[in-house]
């Protein structure tokens, strides 16, 4: 946490931090944080594909038709 004094004086090199650090920096004013000083992440992360395998199961009837009333409420009805 930063004061608004210190960000002022030293923003050039807060946001240097924050890019680099990929770290955010809160401004406070009077000691209560006002602001937040954020990265903007140009590059998502690659998909990490499998990373559930072994956690998760998937019943074999999953994509079996819902039984009448089940299917009646999602239509509206009761």
């Amino acid at each position: 946490m930063v004061s608004i004094h210190e960000a002022k004086t030293h923003l050039s090199r807060l946001v240097d931090d924050v890019a680099t650090r990929h770290e955010s920096v809160i401004i406070a004013k009077a000691g209560k944080p006002v602001a937040r000083l954020v990265p903007i992440l140009t590059e998502k992360p690659p998909p990490v594909y499998g990373f559930l395998k072994g956690q998760i199961q998937v019943a074999d009837d999953f994509d079996a038709p819902l039984p009448d009333g089940v299917l009646r409420r999602f239509e509206g009805g009761r």
